[in-house]
């Protein structure tokens, strides 16, 4: 660049960019890439447990609106959404469900979601105009593949559940209380309990209830090892309690807000629709990366 010649110096200049842009790729991308090793929970799908909170009706309408979020990301995503329990109330919310979506590093994507979102908005029934606040809790399982076996040896040895089958309770019907459908399984170390009953057959409440025990056991061992690790311990374990509020939903304002990024996003709708969650799962997953890059510079 020092040479006399206008035409050397301008070939300098457009090598030393070429560079620049190659050493800053390295420097951003492959490099760290390099350091962090590869996710250990990639392939998993994940089971999505939600339960309305604080704020009545209100909070059993907003999970309603919260579980159709994540089945309309799952659809823009290219993944697979069933509902599996859908608790309905009279008026038209949901107190609880449990949804499992199935794809690539779902699990990786959607981990960050566990904790309680928070709603403030008018609600329907009031006539004074006045903002309530309500809560709906989630929680983020791995979800462990259906092989067709009930014991995972990895996580359970069969002689550590206890199985009870009861009647199936519901609003009626012919199956109602004359069939000993409805199965609740108790790990006996853990004291995890699940129950289902919304299956038609014992057989097929007892493969599903296996299947939430696998999940909330995996659940269980992953935070044990993130919790072990300092990397991630602060996000990921803070993040699974649920009494943390993550997230804010301000419909008066049109405006989201992630309270551990400090993320706000002004449209509301576009959030609930799915698509504009990418953002904040984009942002949770470039901080727990710089969290992980972090950690790696520290041990070196």
């Amino acid at each position: 660049m020092q040479d006399p010649d206008p035409t050397m110096q301008s070939l300098a200049r457009e090598e030393q960019d070429d560079l620049l842009t190659k050493l800053t790729g390295l420097a951003e991308k492959t490099f760290p890439s390099l350091l962090v090793p590869p996710s250990p929970t990639a392939h998993l799908s994940a089971m999505l447990e939600l339960k309305a909170g604080v704020g009545g009706s209100e909070s059993s309408l907003f999970l309603t609106e919260i579980m159709r979020m994540y089945t309309r990301l799952a659809q823009m995503m290219g993944w697979q959404a069933v509902v599996v329990t859908n608790s309905t109330t009279d008026h038209g919310g949901t107190k609880d469900a449990v949804v499992e979506i199935k794809g690539e590093k779902v699990y990786d994507m959607l981990r960050w979601e566990s904790g309680v979102h928070r709603v403030q908005r008018v609600p329907a029934t009031e006539v004074n105009g006045r903002v309530h606040t309500s809560t709906v809790a989630v929680l983020v399982l791995p979800l462990v593949e259906d092989k067709g076996s009930e014991v995972d040896e990895d996580l359970f040895k069969m002689d550590e559940v206890r199985i009870e089958v009861m009647r199936a309770r519901g609003a009626g019907g012919q199956h109602v209380n004359k069939t000993e459908s409805a199965v609740r399984l108790t790990h006996i170390p853990t004291g995890i309990t699940v129950s289902m009953q919304d299956e038609r057959s014992q057989h097929q409440n007892r493969r599903r209830a296996f299947l939430v025990l696998r999940a909330r056991l995996m659940d269980r061992k992953l935070t044990e090892e993130v919790t072990n690790r300092r990397d991630v311990r602060r996000s990921l374990v803070s993040s699974v309690d649920r009494s943390e509020k993550i997230r804010t939903y301000n419909f008066p304002q049109d405006r989201v807000t992630d309270h551990r990024i400090g993320l706000s996003l002004r449209n509301v709708a576009s959030v609930m629709d799915g698509g504009g969650l990418q953002d904040f799962l984009d942002g949770l997953a470039k901080k727990h990366q710089d969290d992980l890059l972090e950690e790696a510079f520290n041990t070196l």
